[in-house]
């Protein structure tokens, strides 16, 4: 946990849509889609460029929390995305994991 850190104080207590050992998602207050929820891991970790951080088997059950998370909300075709650092659009310094869907999302050009 790091203090002051939003997305460590919705770990222990947002309003958790999805929950498993040592992850959360939560719904984006300011969502992009029909269907748009942050996958949050328990452990503070900055950006996906530390994902190094997670042991290996961490990291596998984060993946399968992300597929689990779209599957628990009834997402059929989704997006999962990933912002990396200031210039690739993160704005919160926690990692976390968008999924995206409902509806028809948007191709990428």
């Amino acid at each position: 946990s790091q203090p002051g850190c939003l997305f460590c104080r919705l770990v222990v207590g947002g309003d958790h849509v999805h929950a498993a050992d040592g992850f959360v998602a939560v719904r984006d207050i300011a969502p992009a889609a029909e269907t748009h929820l942050l996958v949050l891991p328990e452990r503070h970790v900055d950006t996906f460029k530390d994902v190094a951080e997670f042991p290996d088997e961490e990291a596998a059950r984060m993946l399968r929390f992300v597929a689990e998370t779209a599957e628990v909300a009834g997402l059929e075709g989704y997006r999962v995305l990933v912002n990396v650092g200031a210039t690739g659009g993160q704005v919160i310094f926690h990692l976390h994991w968008h999924v995206l869907g409902g509806g028809s999302l948007p191709g990428f050009a």
